[in-house]
């Protein structure tokens, strides 16, 4: 359980690591900076288009919209910047 943890902090690390790489580097268009941004902005905004009070359906928003912002973000970006970019978050010397 303490390894699983562990490997799940790690993993959310590197993925941060990578997503702030990503808004940083010059390759990236501008439409891409802007939807990764919108994705954090929105899950770090304490109102949602629906309400997480309401059971299951408040929380399937969060769960559909970020992921979906992501993607269409990352569809915009040369396949080599994120090759590129996602070693170097990986790394363990990773200064991003």
């Amino acid at each position: 359980m303490k390894e699983k943890l562990k490997s799940i902090g790690r993993n959310l690390k590197n993925e941060i690591d990578f997503y702030r790489a990503l808004s940083k580097d010059n390759r990236v268009p501008t439409i891409s900076k802007i939807l990764i941004a919108s994705a954090i902005f929105y899950f770090l905004l304490p109102f949602d288009l629906i309400p997480d009070v309401i059971p299951v359906i408040g929380h399937i928003d969060d769960l559909v919209i970020i992921p979906l912002l992501l993607y269409v973000a990352l569809k915009f970006v040369p396949i080599e910047v994120l090759e590129e970019t996602r070693k170097k978050a990986k790394s363990p010397n990773c200064s991003i």
